[in-house]
């Protein structure tokens, strides 16, 4: 017989882990909150001339603009009336309250009704936002703006890539004016046939290694996969705005519900190993969970041409793939190995206890 002293202390590890994920959870989404696919890529191609200290970057697939300067000279960057807008240098970060980019960029698509001291004419009234040297905003010269149309160039031919545009956006390092500028493009998302019939299939194939397998051990292949795909998927963690977090923290972040799904696919497969299904399911429903929690966030790269990772598309995609689908067939499979199997303490062997005869 198991001792109640080891079952209790399962008891209490599993419901400890199922608390302390409802409040990790949020921390193991995808960093800084935004998608982590889309068809839309947008990129910087130059900046001239280029300044050392001056960073920019477009991040979220053309959806912000990064500036980071480390220099001791103020970076200037104009709205879109060519009004003085913003000011980012040593001592932070300045923002023109007169200046109507200040609430135009504060939405995605600019939605967005002006006050009355929104002018470009006006003197600017200057308000500190950040005492750090870097800003990160949604300018709108660099990506589409249309919310669910798509540009004219890609509805005439939704088949294959296409540029969309080539922007620029203008600044000033101190009196020398630079010139900042990318392109944004347009890339066809993967077939739904497709990506619908493998995910279904892997999270079928996940839950028969509980419901119709004749013993626990085929559980180990599916516990295996997600620990590996939880290590995965927070190792290719992207770099994050500077403004969110750095990517050492990030990767932190993102690695301690990964490193706890390894663990407990860790025990599950030596419980399958040694027959004891009862332990083997509860581990493999715990990791669907964690699995879950962690994929869900991330589950627009399966249909999106271009994801957010530091590793190829492709295993960002097969990763996300095995947290969502494989998550949800190993709770399948988890629940249905610890109703149908028993341990070996309590049956004599590794194999599951035979079923009650009727008496008579």
């Amino acid at each position: 017989m198991v001792r109640p002293s080891a079952a209790g202390r399962l008891v209490v590890v599993v419901l400890g882990v199922l608390a302390w994920l409802a409040l990790a959870g949020p921390a193991a989404a995808h960093v800084g909150g935004g998608a982590a696919g889309s068809d839309f890529d947008g990129r910087v191609t130059s900046v001239q001339p280029a300044v050392a200290g001056v960073d920019v970057r477009v991040l979220q697939f053309g959806d912000e603009l990064e500036v980071v300067n480390t220099t001791g000279t103020e970076v200037t960057v104009p709205g879109y009336s060519d009004e003085p807008y913003l000011r980012i240098g040593p001592d932070g970060v300045w923002r023109n309250a007169h200046s109507p980019a200040t609430y135009i960029n504060l939405d995605r698509y600019g939605r967005v009704t002006l006050p009355p001291e929104a002018d470009p004419a006006a003197e600017p009234e200057w308000v500190q936002v950040s005492t750090e040297p870097q800003y990160l905003w949604h300018d709108h010269r660099t990506h589409w703006m249309s919310e669910g149309q798509l540009p004219p160039v890609v509805a005439a031919d939704p088949t294959r890539s296409h540029t969309v545009s080539e922007w620029t956006v203008p600044m000033a390092h101190g009196t020398t004016a630079v010139t900042v500028r990318g392109e944004l493009t347009w890339s066809p998302p993967p077939a739904p046939a497709l990506t619908w019939t493998l995910h279904l299939a892997l999270a079928a194939v996940v839950a028969a290694t509980g419901l119709l397998a004749r013993t626990p051990r085929p559980l180990v292949a599916a516990l295996a996969l997600g620990g590996a795909a939880a290590l995965w998927h927070a190792a290719a963690t992207p770099e994050p705005p500077v403004t969110v977090s750095s990517h050492a923290a990030a990767v932190v972040s993102a690695l301690l519900p990964a490193v706890t799904a390894a663990l407990v696919a860790v025990l599950g497969a030596a419980a399958a190993r040694r027959g004891r299904g009862v332990v083997a399911g509860l581990c493999a429903v715990v990791l669907g969970w964690l699995l879950l929690v962690q994929g869900l966030p991330d589950v627009d790269v399966l249909w999106s041409a271009n994801v957010v990772s530091n590793g190829p598309d492709v295993l960002a995609r097969v990763a996300v793939g095995v947290l969502v689908a494989g998550g949800a067939g190993l709770v399948a499979a988890g629940l249905a190995a610890a109703r149908r199997f028993r341990d070996p303490e309590r049956t004599g062997s590794g194999r599951p206890a035979p079923e009650p005869q009727p008496v008579g």
